[in-house]
């Protein structure tokens, strides 16, 4: 499984508005000058995001977007998968139920059931007032 450019941009996108003035809309321009993504590729992640109900926005003067809930509310994995859909290392986990013809006989189904447990334990488990926290000890940084 790998982690889209827009993946990886959007958890940027929710760090920015978690660690920027949550009472006040910001500007698309803002957030894309801190964290250097172009404008347009910036609304086309904000949208996204939107719909996805993890931002709100505001038209005009003042307008802008910031989050709908407290960082401690929304998990990397809630971010990621508005962005990337599913994150199952295989097709045949990406629904409810396997839907796959050989997945009673399957020798490595088992591998792929782990390692999708493993990076839902990790996403589901990070917050983002987790990465606001580290950050503000200096623990990491979040970069391209």
């Amino acid at each position: 499984m790998k982690i889209s450019t827009k993946g990886r941009y959007a958890l940027r996108v929710m760090v920015d508005l978690a660690t920027t003035d949550s009472e006040n809309y910001i500007s698309i321009k803002s957030i894309s000058k801190r964290i250097n993504i172009s404008d347009k590729y910036l609304e086309q992640i904000i949208s996204c995001l939107s719909r996805a109900g993890l931002v709100k926005s505001t038209r005009g003067a003042q307008g802008g977007y910031k989050l709908t809930k407290e960082p401690k509310e929304y998990t990397v994995g809630m971010i990621l998968r508005s962005m990337e859909g599913s994150l199952a290392p295989v097709a045949c986990l990406e629904d409810d139920e396997n839907q796959c013809p050989h997945s009673s006989d399957c020798i490595s189904l088992y591998v792929w059931e782990q390692i999708y447990e493993a990076i839902n334990n990790v996403v589901n488990r990070i917050t983002l007032q987790d990465i606001v926290n580290k950050m503000e000890n200096n623990e990491c940084r979040i970069q391209n």
